[in-house]
């Protein structure tokens, strides 16, 4: 039993950003336009712009400004613009054909230069729910997305979070992300009956603080 697949990450995120607690945990999040963008460059320094539908790292890029030079990344070319015009009419064409968000961009641990985030995999089990995983998953060299289908290494959460952050507590962090899981599974539930399997995107900046980047109804 699946549960019910909820593919757009929009209305997953309206539902989380509707808790008071959760909020924070939510990188700044809007629609993909000229405007957006530009703004949030200026506020955040670099972007990721998703597809609103899909995973597994598809179609996922990455924008950056520093002072008055752009660049795009994705998979493992970058490229760079003079303008923040050439670089939006550059992101047209590479963006695959469906509607994109874009999202405030976070400066996540690393383990020798290479960043890592979590994937934790929350699973219904008659009326209850239950931890099925919970695991760091390492970029690959020179990759910005950890996906493991991009060749990410996978590691055990314990061992990420004592690599990337040795001087937070690991237990601690793999404490708040089970509370969080928990509170953002009852509030999907409310929105979304009949969902029965959650997979969590989390990330770790450099000062500790997580990131939910996305929920997956039907984890991979």
């Amino acid at each position: 039993m699946g549960g019910r697949q909820l593919a757009s990450k929009w209305l997953k995120t309206e539902a989380l950003l509707t808790d008071p607690e959760v909020a924070p945990y939510i990188p700044q999040t809007r629609g993909l336009n000229k405007e957006n963008l530009q703004v949030m460059l200026g506020v955040y320094g670099f972007v990721v712009v998703k597809p609103i539908v899909g995973g597994g790292g598809y179609g996922v890029i990455k924008v950056t400004q520093s002072g008055t030079r752009y660049s795009i990344t994705h998979s493992f070319k970058t490229s760079h613009y003079a303008s923040f015009q050439n670089m939006y009419n550059a992101l047209l064409r590479v963006k695959v054909k469906r509607k994109y968000l874009i999202q405030q961009g976070i400066h996540l641990a690393r383990i020798s230069g290479r960043p890592i985030d979590y994937r934790v995999k929350y699973v219904k089990n008659g009326s209850q729910w239950e931890f099925r995983a919970m695991v760091g998953r390492l970029a690959k060299s020179g990759l910005f997305v950890t996906n493991l289908s991009k060749g990410g290494y996978l590691l055990s959460c314990r061992e990420g979070l004592r690599r990337s952050l040795p001087h937070i507590s690991s237990a601690a962090k793999r404490n708040e992300m089970r509370h969080l899981t928990r509170k953002c599974t009852a509030i999907l539930e409310r929105h979304f009956p009949g969902i029965g399997e959650l997979g969590f995107d989390y990330g770790l900046d450099y000062s500790g603080k997580i990131w939910i980047f996305e929920v997956n109804t039907r984890p991979q």
